[in-house]
Protein backbone atom coordinates (compact mmCIF):
# COMPACT_ATOMS: atom_id res chain seq x y z
CA UNK A 1 0.00 0.00 0.00
CA UNK A 2 1.03 3.30 -0.76
CA UNK A 3 -0.19 6.12 0.92
CA UNK A 4 0.25 9.72 1.40
CA UNK A 5 -0.66 11.18 4.90
CA UNK A 6 -1.82 14.99 4.71
CA UNK A 7 -0.17 17.00 7.84
CA UNK A 8 -1.10 20.86 8.71
CA UNK A 9 -2.73 23.00 10.69
CA UNK A 10 -1.57 25.05 13.24
CA UNK A 11 -2.92 24.82 17.09
CA UNK A 12 -5.21 27.20 17.63
CA UNK A 13 -8.15 24.77 18.84
CA UNK A 14 -6.26 22.63 21.25
CA UNK A 15 -3.92 26.06 22.78
CA UNK A 16 -1.95 25.85 25.12
CA UNK A 17 -0.80 22.44 24.27
CA UNK A 18 -0.35 22.94 20.60
CA UNK A 19 0.85 26.00 18.87
CA UNK A 20 2.24 27.05 15.61
CA UNK A 21 4.64 24.41 15.55
CA UNK A 22 3.00 21.40 17.79
CA UNK A 23 -0.25 20.96 15.92
CA UNK A 24 -3.06 19.05 17.33
CA UNK A 25 -1.34 15.73 15.75
CA UNK A 26 1.55 15.73 17.64
CA UNK A 27 0.38 15.67 21.08
CA UNK A 28 1.12 12.80 23.03
CA UNK A 29 -2.09 12.44 24.89
CA UNK A 30 -3.24 8.79 23.49
CA UNK A 31 -2.08 5.92 26.39
CA UNK A 32 -0.91 2.89 24.94
CA UNK A 33 -0.82 -0.37 26.54
CA UNK A 34 2.38 -0.21 28.31
CA UNK A 35 1.33 2.86 29.94
CA UNK A 36 3.35 5.55 27.47
CA UNK A 37 1.62 7.94 25.63
CA UNK A 38 1.56 8.90 21.71
CA UNK A 39 0.96 11.39 19.53
CA UNK A 40 -1.67 10.68 16.86
CA UNK A 41 0.80 10.71 14.09
CA UNK A 42 2.12 8.26 15.98
CA UNK A 43 -0.74 6.12 15.95
CA UNK A 44 -1.47 6.71 12.48
CA UNK A 45 1.86 5.46 11.47
CA UNK A 46 1.64 2.24 13.97
CA UNK A 47 -2.06 1.26 12.90
CA UNK A 48 -1.02 1.74 8.89
CA UNK A 49 1.96 -0.62 10.01
CA UNK A 50 -0.13 -3.11 11.35
CA UNK A 51 -2.22 -3.11 8.65
CA UNK A 52 0.70 -3.45 6.17
CA UNK A 53 4.18 -3.74 7.29
CA UNK A 54 5.54 -3.42 3.93
CA UNK A 55 3.28 0.15 3.34
CA UNK A 56 5.01 2.76 1.66
CA UNK A 57 4.57 6.15 3.87
CA UNK A 58 4.86 9.63 2.74
CA UNK A 59 3.58 12.45 4.91
CA UNK A 60 3.07 15.62 2.85
CA UNK A 61 3.45 18.40 4.98
CA UNK A 62 5.31 21.88 5.42
CA UNK A 63 9.24 22.52 6.49
CA UNK A 64 7.96 23.93 9.97
CA UNK A 65 6.78 20.40 11.18
CA UNK A 66 9.35 18.46 9.46
CA UNK A 67 12.04 18.38 12.89
CA UNK A 68 8.74 17.19 15.03
CA UNK A 69 8.05 14.72 12.46
CA UNK A 70 11.46 13.17 12.93
CA UNK A 71 11.67 13.23 16.47
CA UNK A 72 8.48 10.96 16.64
CA UNK A 73 8.81 8.98 13.66
CA UNK A 74 12.68 8.76 13.36
CA UNK A 75 14.85 9.95 10.63
CA UNK A 76 13.75 7.36 8.13
CA UNK A 77 10.34 8.71 7.66
CA UNK A 78 9.64 9.67 4.08
CA UNK A 79 8.26 13.66 3.58
CA UNK A 80 7.19 15.60 0.84
CA UNK A 81 7.90 19.36 2.01
CA UNK A 82 6.00 21.80 0.56
CA UNK A 83 7.87 25.04 0.12
CA UNK A 84 4.56 27.28 0.03
CA UNK A 85 0.71 26.51 1.37
CA UNK A 86 -1.22 25.67 -1.95
CA UNK A 87 -3.94 23.91 -0.66
CA UNK A 88 -4.85 20.25 -1.35
CA UNK A 89 -4.43 19.37 -5.13
CA UNK A 90 -0.74 21.06 -5.15
CA UNK A 91 0.07 19.27 -2.11
CA UNK A 92 -1.20 16.09 -3.32
CA UNK A 93 0.39 16.04 -6.61
CA UNK A 94 3.67 17.20 -5.20
CA UNK A 95 3.48 13.98 -2.95
CA UNK A 96 2.33 11.81 -5.67
CA UNK A 97 5.48 12.93 -7.63
CA UNK A 98 7.88 12.59 -4.84
CA UNK A 99 6.52 8.98 -5.04
CA UNK A 100 7.36 7.96 -8.51
CA UNK A 101 10.56 10.04 -8.76
CA UNK A 102 12.04 9.87 -5.43
CA UNK A 103 10.60 6.55 -4.41
CA UNK A 104 10.66 4.64 -7.80
CA UNK A 105 6.63 3.86 -7.56
CA UNK A 106 5.32 2.55 -11.05
CA UNK A 107 2.55 4.83 -12.56
CA UNK A 108 0.02 1.70 -12.34
CA UNK A 109 0.40 1.24 -8.54
CA UNK A 110 -2.74 2.79 -6.85
CA UNK A 111 -2.54 5.33 -4.00
CA UNK A 112 -4.25 6.15 -0.89
CA UNK A 113 -4.75 10.18 0.74
CA UNK A 114 -6.10 10.56 3.70
CA UNK A 115 -5.71 12.99 6.92
CA UNK A 116 -3.19 11.94 9.24
CA UNK A 117 -4.90 13.19 12.85
CA UNK A 118 -8.61 10.80 12.52
CA UNK A 119 -8.84 8.89 15.52
CA UNK A 120 -9.84 5.36 14.39
CA UNK A 121 -10.39 1.85 14.84
CA UNK A 122 -7.68 -0.68 13.37
CA UNK A 123 -9.75 -1.98 10.57
CA UNK A 124 -9.87 1.76 8.89
CA UNK A 125 -6.63 0.96 7.43
CA UNK A 126 -7.70 -2.68 6.43
CA UNK A 127 -10.47 -0.81 4.76
CA UNK A 128 -7.88 1.59 2.99
CA UNK A 129 -6.41 -1.96 1.88
CA UNK A 130 -9.87 -2.44 0.19
CA UNK A 131 -9.49 0.28 -1.84
CA UNK A 132 -6.10 -0.25 -3.39
CA UNK A 133 -8.05 -3.73 -4.54
CA UNK A 134 -11.01 -1.79 -5.96
CA UNK A 135 -8.67 0.32 -7.82
CA UNK A 136 -6.33 -2.53 -8.66
CA UNK A 137 -9.41 -3.97 -10.21
CA UNK A 138 -10.37 -1.15 -12.35
CA UNK A 139 -14.07 -0.89 -10.65
CA UNK A 140 -12.87 3.04 -10.90
CA UNK A 141 -10.75 5.52 -12.02
CA UNK A 142 -11.57 7.09 -8.16
CA UNK A 143 -12.47 5.26 -4.60
CA UNK A 144 -13.51 6.81 -1.58
CA UNK A 145 -13.92 6.06 1.90
CA UNK A 146 -17.45 7.02 3.54
CA UNK A 147 -18.31 7.25 7.13
CA UNK A 148 -21.35 6.74 8.39
CA UNK A 149 -22.88 9.89 10.00
CA UNK A 150 -23.27 10.24 13.88
CA UNK A 151 -25.56 13.23 13.19
CA UNK A 152 -26.23 15.88 10.95
CA UNK A 153 -23.35 18.34 11.04
CA UNK A 154 -22.15 21.53 8.89
CA UNK A 155 -18.64 20.58 9.19
CA UNK A 156 -18.33 17.83 6.85
CA UNK A 157 -18.99 17.36 3.04
CA UNK A 158 -21.16 14.52 2.35
CA UNK A 159 -21.25 11.65 -0.48
CA UNK A 160 -24.51 10.39 -1.57
CA UNK A 161 -24.61 6.39 -2.77
CA UNK A 162 -26.55 5.44 -5.28
CA UNK A 163 -27.44 2.23 -2.89
CA UNK A 164 -26.58 1.27 0.85
CA UNK A 165 -24.54 -1.28 -0.34
CA UNK A 166 -20.97 -1.31 1.04
CA UNK A 167 -19.61 -0.02 -2.07
CA UNK A 168 -21.83 1.95 -4.38
CA UNK A 169 -21.47 4.40 -7.03
CA UNK A 170 -21.28 7.91 -6.62
CA UNK A 171 -24.55 10.08 -6.97
CA UNK A 172 -23.26 13.33 -6.09
CA UNK A 173 -21.15 15.58 -3.13
CA UNK A 174 -22.43 18.17 -1.28
CA UNK A 175 -19.83 20.69 0.39
CA UNK A 176 -20.69 21.38 4.28
CA UNK A 177 -24.54 21.46 3.91
CA UNK A 178 -27.14 23.62 6.49
CA UNK A 179 -28.03 21.30 9.31
CA UNK A 180 -32.02 21.09 7.70
CA UNK A 181 -29.93 19.33 4.42
CA UNK A 182 -27.62 17.57 6.13
CA UNK A 183 -30.62 15.68 7.63
CA UNK A 184 -32.62 15.05 4.56
CA UNK A 185 -29.16 14.09 3.07
CA UNK A 186 -28.41 11.46 5.93
CA UNK A 187 -31.95 10.43 5.14
CA UNK A 188 -30.99 9.59 1.72
CA UNK A 189 -28.06 7.24 3.69
CA UNK A 190 -25.38 10.37 2.23
CA UNK A 191 -21.97 9.72 4.07
CA UNK A 192 -19.29 11.92 5.58
CA UNK A 193 -16.00 12.85 3.04
CA UNK A 194 -13.41 11.49 5.43
CA UNK A 195 -10.76 12.66 3.01
CA UNK A 196 -9.54 9.76 1.83
CA UNK A 197 -9.27 8.80 -1.81
CA UNK A 198 -7.54 6.10 -4.34
CA UNK A 199 -6.42 5.93 -7.58
CA UNK A 200 -3.80 5.15 -9.35
CA UNK A 201 -0.73 7.85 -9.01
CA UNK A 202 -0.31 7.89 -13.13
CA UNK A 203 -4.07 8.66 -13.87
CA UNK A 204 -3.75 11.10 -11.15
CA UNK A 205 -0.64 12.84 -12.16
CA UNK A 206 -1.89 13.33 -15.96
CA UNK A 207 -4.56 15.13 -14.64
CA UNK A 208 -2.48 17.09 -12.20
CA UNK A 209 0.10 17.59 -14.97
CA UNK A 210 -2.46 19.30 -17.46
CA UNK A 211 -4.27 21.08 -14.67
CA UNK A 212 -1.01 23.10 -13.05
CA UNK A 213 1.73 22.22 -15.63
CA UNK A 214 4.78 20.60 -14.82
CA UNK A 215 7.20 17.84 -16.26
CA UNK A 216 8.13 16.25 -12.53
CA UNK A 217 9.14 16.59 -8.84
CA UNK A 218 11.79 18.78 -8.93
CA UNK A 219 10.01 20.83 -11.61
CA UNK A 220 6.89 21.07 -9.67
CA UNK A 221 8.59 21.59 -6.66
CA UNK A 222 10.69 24.95 -8.15
CA UNK A 223 7.50 26.39 -9.28
CA UNK A 224 5.56 25.70 -6.01
CA UNK A 225 5.12 29.28 -5.20
CA UNK A 226 3.57 29.73 -8.92
CA UNK A 227 0.89 27.49 -8.37
CA UNK A 228 -2.80 28.35 -8.14
CA UNK A 229 -4.03 27.38 -4.35
CA UNK A 230 -7.19 24.98 -5.20
CA UNK A 231 -8.83 22.35 -3.28
CA UNK A 232 -8.10 18.55 -3.95
CA UNK A 233 -12.29 17.80 -4.57
CA UNK A 234 -12.73 20.35 -6.60
CA UNK A 235 -10.09 20.13 -8.56
CA UNK A 236 -10.22 16.44 -9.07
CA UNK A 237 -12.75 14.48 -7.18
CA UNK A 238 -15.95 16.56 -8.12
CA UNK A 239 -14.43 16.47 -12.09
CA UNK A 240 -14.76 12.21 -11.83
CA UNK A 241 -17.32 10.99 -13.78
CA UNK A 242 -18.02 7.74 -12.01
CA UNK A 243 -16.47 7.72 -8.53
CA UNK A 244 -17.41 5.02 -6.09
CA UNK A 245 -17.55 4.83 -2.42
CA UNK A 246 -16.86 2.32 0.51
CA UNK A 247 -18.86 2.86 3.46
CA UNK A 248 -16.69 2.51 6.66
CA UNK A 249 -18.50 1.87 9.53
CA UNK A 250 -16.07 1.76 12.31
CA UNK A 251 -14.72 4.37 15.16
CA UNK A 252 -13.51 7.87 13.74
CA UNK A 253 -13.72 10.70 15.88
CA UNK A 254 -12.88 14.12 14.29
CA UNK A 255 -10.35 15.31 17.52
CA UNK A 256 -10.94 18.95 16.63
CA UNK A 257 -11.81 21.07 20.12
CA UNK A 258 -11.05 19.97 23.87
CA UNK A 259 -14.47 18.49 24.14
CA UNK A 260 -13.92 16.12 21.33
CA UNK A 261 -10.41 15.11 22.69
CA UNK A 262 -11.66 14.19 26.11
CA UNK A 263 -13.81 12.17 24.60
CA UNK A 264 -11.18 9.61 23.52
CA UNK A 265 -8.85 10.05 26.44
CA UNK A 266 -9.49 7.42 29.32
CA UNK A 267 -7.88 9.32 31.88
CA UNK A 268 -9.14 12.34 34.43
CA UNK A 269 -5.69 13.37 34.73
CA UNK A 270 -2.20 13.53 32.37
CA UNK A 271 0.31 14.91 34.16
CA UNK A 272 0.68 16.09 37.68
CA UNK A 273 -2.62 16.94 39.05
CA UNK A 274 -5.64 16.09 41.41
CA UNK A 275 -8.93 15.74 41.10
CA UNK A 276 -11.23 16.37 44.37
CA UNK A 277 -14.21 13.90 44.66
CA UNK A 278 -16.45 17.27 44.25
CA UNK A 279 -15.88 17.59 40.84
CA UNK A 280 -17.72 15.64 38.20
CA UNK A 281 -16.93 14.96 34.40
CA UNK A 282 -13.40 17.05 34.73
CA UNK A 283 -10.35 16.54 32.99
CA UNK A 284 -6.71 18.14 33.86
CA UNK A 285 -4.12 17.67 31.30
CA UNK A 286 -0.95 19.26 32.65
CA UNK A 287 2.28 19.35 31.08
CA UNK A 288 4.06 21.40 33.97
CA UNK A 289 6.15 20.17 36.36
CA UNK A 290 4.03 22.10 39.16
CA UNK A 291 0.60 19.92 40.12
CA UNK A 292 -3.03 21.48 38.75
CA UNK A 293 -5.88 20.91 41.41
CA UNK A 294 -9.26 20.93 40.81
CA UNK A 295 -12.12 21.28 43.35
CA UNK A 296 -16.00 21.42 42.74
CA UNK A 297 -15.67 21.53 38.94
CA UNK A 298 -18.43 20.31 36.83
CA UNK A 299 -17.56 19.56 33.15
CA UNK A 300 -14.69 21.63 33.11
CA UNK A 301 -11.15 21.03 31.19
CA UNK A 302 -7.92 22.51 32.44
CA UNK A 303 -5.17 22.17 30.36
CA UNK A 304 -1.65 23.91 31.33
CA UNK A 305 1.70 24.19 29.41
CA UNK A 306 4.55 26.54 29.42
CA UNK A 307 2.35 28.32 26.71
CA UNK A 308 -0.60 29.07 29.24
CA UNK A 309 -3.39 27.69 30.95
CA UNK A 310 -6.61 27.08 29.90
CA UNK A 311 -9.97 26.85 32.20
CA UNK A 312 -12.91 26.22 30.35
CA UNK A 313 -16.40 24.14 30.23
CA UNK A 314 -16.45 21.26 27.72
CA UNK A 315 -19.40 23.60 26.01
CA UNK A 316 -17.59 26.41 25.70
CA UNK A 317 -14.36 24.97 24.61
CA UNK A 318 -14.46 25.13 21.01
CA UNK A 319 -15.22 28.95 21.13
CA UNK A 320 -11.29 29.64 21.82
CA UNK A 321 -9.87 30.82 18.60
CA UNK A 322 -10.42 34.65 18.56
CA UNK A 323 -9.23 34.79 22.44
CA UNK A 324 -6.01 32.58 21.67
CA UNK A 325 -5.56 35.07 18.58
CA UNK A 326 -5.60 37.95 20.50
CA UNK A 327 -2.99 36.56 22.93
CA UNK A 328 1.03 37.30 21.99
CA UNK A 329 2.00 34.23 22.08
CA UNK A 330 5.84 32.94 21.90
CA UNK A 331 6.77 29.58 20.85
CA UNK A 332 8.09 27.68 24.54
CA UNK A 333 7.85 24.38 23.82
CA UNK A 334 9.29 22.71 20.83
CA UNK A 335 10.28 19.20 19.35
CA UNK A 336 13.36 18.76 17.16
CA UNK A 337 14.81 16.19 14.97
CA UNK A 338 17.54 16.00 17.85
CA UNK A 339 14.88 16.34 20.97
CA UNK A 340 13.29 19.00 22.53
CA UNK A 341 13.17 22.66 24.00
CA UNK A 342 11.42 24.45 27.08
CA UNK A 343 12.00 28.23 27.60
CA UNK A 344 11.92 28.60 31.52
CA UNK A 345 13.19 31.91 32.15
CA UNK A 346 12.98 34.97 30.15
CA UNK A 347 14.79 38.69 31.72
CA UNK A 348 15.61 41.91 29.34
CA UNK A 349 19.42 40.52 28.80
CA UNK A 350 19.24 36.33 29.59
CA UNK A 351 16.93 33.27 28.54
CA UNK A 352 17.03 30.43 29.87
CA UNK A 353 16.13 26.58 27.96
CA UNK A 354 15.65 22.92 29.57
CA UNK A 355 17.06 21.03 26.47
CA UNK A 356 16.51 17.54 26.42
CA UNK A 357 18.86 15.47 23.23
CA UNK A 358 18.58 12.05 21.78
CA UNK A 359 20.56 9.24 22.26
CA UNK A 360 22.99 9.80 19.42
CA UNK A 361 22.08 12.93 18.41
CA UNK A 362 23.20 16.43 18.24
CA UNK A 363 22.07 20.15 17.92
CA UNK A 364 23.31 22.08 14.43
CA UNK A 365 27.25 22.93 14.66
CA UNK A 366 26.95 26.78 14.64
CA UNK A 367 27.14 29.94 16.29
CA UNK A 368 25.87 33.28 17.65
CA UNK A 369 27.32 37.51 16.96
CA UNK A 370 25.56 39.22 19.83
CA UNK A 371 25.42 36.17 22.40
CA UNK A 372 27.48 34.24 24.95
CA UNK A 373 25.74 31.36 26.13
CA UNK A 374 26.21 28.91 29.27
CA UNK A 375 25.01 24.76 28.82
CA UNK A 376 25.22 23.15 32.37
CA UNK A 377 25.04 19.55 31.87
CA UNK A 378 21.89 18.04 34.01
CA UNK A 379 21.99 14.19 33.47
CA UNK A 380 23.52 11.82 30.42
CA UNK A 381 26.73 11.78 29.09
CA UNK A 382 28.20 13.19 25.65
CA UNK A 383 30.85 14.99 23.72
CA UNK A 384 30.58 19.07 23.40
CA UNK A 385 32.39 20.49 20.70
CA UNK A 386 33.75 24.25 20.76
CA UNK A 387 35.71 24.97 17.53
CA UNK A 388 36.47 21.59 16.30
CA UNK A 389 37.73 20.93 20.63
CA UNK A 390 36.15 18.23 21.41
CA UNK A 391 35.16 17.75 25.21
CA UNK A 392 33.45 14.80 26.74
CA UNK A 393 30.67 15.86 29.55
CA UNK A 394 29.02 14.50 31.97
CA UNK A 395 26.64 16.00 34.96
CA UNK A 396 27.58 18.86 36.64
CA UNK A 397 29.79 20.06 34.14
CA UNK A 398 29.37 23.79 32.97
CA UNK A 399 30.63 24.58 29.20
CA UNK A 400 31.06 28.69 28.55
CA UNK A 401 30.54 29.61 25.21
CA UNK A 402 31.62 32.86 23.76
CA UNK A 403 29.82 34.79 21.04
CA UNK A 404 31.38 33.83 17.65
CA UNK A 405 32.62 30.38 18.80
CA UNK A 406 30.78 27.88 16.65
CA UNK A 407 29.49 24.96 18.74
CA UNK A 408 27.45 21.51 19.21
CA UNK A 409 26.64 18.97 21.59
CA UNK A 410 26.62 15.41 21.11
CA UNK A 411 23.98 13.13 23.38
CA UNK A 412 25.47 9.48 23.36
CA UNK A 413 23.05 8.74 26.08
CA UNK A 414 20.06 10.91 26.29
CA UNK A 415 21.41 14.24 27.58
CA UNK A 416 19.78 17.14 29.51
CA UNK A 417 21.14 20.18 30.09
CA UNK A 418 20.43 24.29 30.83
CA UNK A 419 21.07 26.47 28.32
CA UNK A 420 21.74 30.40 29.28
CA UNK A 421 22.03 32.72 26.63
CA UNK A 422 22.73 35.88 27.63
CA UNK A 423 23.26 39.39 25.33
CA UNK A 424 21.45 42.79 24.88
CA UNK A 425 20.13 41.24 21.43
CA UNK A 426 18.93 37.17 21.75
CA UNK A 427 16.97 36.48 18.74
CA UNK A 428 16.37 32.81 17.08
CA UNK A 429 17.90 34.71 13.34
CA UNK A 430 20.95 35.03 15.25
CA UNK A 431 22.57 32.13 14.00
CA UNK A 432 24.78 31.01 11.47
CA UNK A 433 25.49 27.43 10.47
CA UNK A 434 28.54 25.24 9.56
CA UNK A 435 29.35 21.86 8.21
CA UNK A 436 31.17 19.65 11.39
CA UNK A 437 34.39 18.03 9.95
CA UNK A 438 34.69 14.99 11.72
Amino acid sequence: MNIILLSGGSGKRLWPLSNDIRSKQFIKFLRKNDGTYESMVQRVYRQIKQADEKANIVIATSKSQLAIINNQLGDGVKVSIEPYKRDTFPAIALACSFLVDACGIGLEEPVIVCPIDSFVDDDYFCDCLKLCKLINENKSNLALMGLVPAYPSEKYGYIVPKTKETISEVVEFKEKPSLDYASKLIGKGALWNGGVFAFKIGYFLNKAKREIGFSNYKHLFSIFNEVNKISFDYAFVEKEKSPIVLKYTGKWKDIGTWSSLVDVINEEIIGNGLISDSCEDTRVINELSIPVLAIGLKDVIVASSPEGILVTSKECSSQIKPYVDSIDQRIMFAERSWGSYQIVNIEDESLTLKVVLNPGHSMNYHSHLKRDEKWIIVSGEGVAVLDSIERKVFPGDVIEIEAGVKHTIIANTQLKLIEIQLGKDISIYDKIKYKLEK
